[in-house]
């Protein structure tokens, strides 16, 4: 990398952090004001709802990231052209391409950003933050399902009432059923814990439906093969805002091992793998709009320009996913639609801008 790529890379990526921290803490404004009615529900105050404003900041960053590379990008080589500098970057033989790659190398870096912030910080932060927020008010983990949860093991149907961990359940019911879906037996337990690769359950009664009769027997303890472990048990009661790509993965092959839906899993997974490639697209399509028509613009301009595209680019992209699971679209569609064309006006637009 030479001087003046650097340069570039440089003041867009410079720009693009101050943007990134005005939009966040906009943002994280707008979301304590929006959950302040929830305040004084158990021990959840306002000092709480800060907390829990601040686990939610990954979460927040993530999303803004697209627009957040536009306007970084628009801002930074905004500067360089209103200084001139873009000129005589030009007239002593730097080429658009050079200045398009130094951009594309920007939005490379900030890829690996939200990739990094996609699979691990937004996830882990957003499940703190249901975490504490629900310990708060209530006492109890989100982590601890609040609700019945529902699983499929083969022929096997699970209800926990209570999931206390992703190793710990209580008041668990086992249905069996028959190739014909007719109901073979109920197991009931108060109590399973995984332990050696198998749920031991206590306090165990087994019905059997058999010939018009059914025969209970009670036991003390059985161990159930585990065919829902733990770790599909935690990725299944999480939302999907919280799962990890490698997580989506894993949930979605339960699912498909259970013959269960896993169309919003796998679009929720290709929008994941989209998000660094929304960026780069985005700091590319910025770089016409500074060396085109829009190059004596000012600052106020081009951020107008660019919250207009953002806006208008997350719309199309939330439309065009509701779209693809509407109409049963491959999930790589719904998800990489907007972000392939806007990728491809970009490279139009560049190989236009003189």
């Amino acid at each position: 990398m030479n001087l003046i790529t650097r340069h570039l890379v440089a003041h867009i990526l410079g720009f693009t952090a101050i943007v990134g921290f005005a939009l966040v803490a906009v943002y994280t404004f707008i979301s304590f004001v929006a959950e302040i009615d929830e305040t004084g529900q158990g021990g959840f105050g306002v000092a709480q709802l800060l907390t829990y404003s601040l686990l939610m900041l990954p979460s927040g960053l993530y999303t803004l990231m697209p627009i957040i590379a536009l306007l970084g990008t628009l801002m930074g080589l905004g500067a360089l052209a209103g200084q001139n500098e873009i000129t005589a970057m030009r007239a002593g033989g730097v080429t658009l391409l050079r200045i398009g790659g130094a951009a594309l190398l920007s939005g490379v870096l900030l890829g690996a950003v939200a990739v990094a912030l996609g699979d691990w910080l937004a996830p882990a932060g957003a499940q703190a933050a249901r975490n504490y927020k629900s310990e708060a008010r209530s006492g109890v983990s989100a982590g601890v399902a609040a609700r019945p949860v529902w699983l499929r093991d083969g022929e096997h149907v699970l209800h926990i009432r209570r999931l206390l961990a992703e190793d710990h359940i209580a008041e668990v019911e086992i249905y069996s059923l028959q190739a014909d879906l007719s109901l073979a037996s109920v197991i009931t337990a108060s109590e399973g814990r995984y332990m050696d690769g198998v749920w031991r359950l206590s306090d165990v009664r087994r019905t059997r439906f058999e010939s018009g009769r059914t025969q209970a027997s009670d036991q003390a303890q059985l161990d159930w093969p585990a065919g829902v472990a733990p770790d599909v048990l935690r990725l299944f009661v999480l939302e999907a805002d919280s799962l990890s790509a490698p997580g989506l993965v894993r949930l979605i092959s339960y699912l498909e091992d259970n013959d269960l839906d896993t169309g919003s899993y796998r679009l929720s997974l290709w929008r994941k793998l989209m998000a660094p490639l929304t960026v780069i697209a985005m700091m590319l399509f910025a770089v016409p709009f500074v060396l085109g028509s829009q190059r004596d613009s000012g600052a106020g301009q081009r951020m107008l320009i660019g919250i207009l595209i953002g806006l208008g680019f997350y719309v199309i992209n939330e439309v065009t996913a509701s779209l693809g699971q509407l109409y049963a679209w491959h999930p790589a569609l719904a998800a990489g639609l907007p972000t392939g064309l806007l990728a491809v006006l970009a490279v139009q637009r560049l190989s236009r801008t003189r």
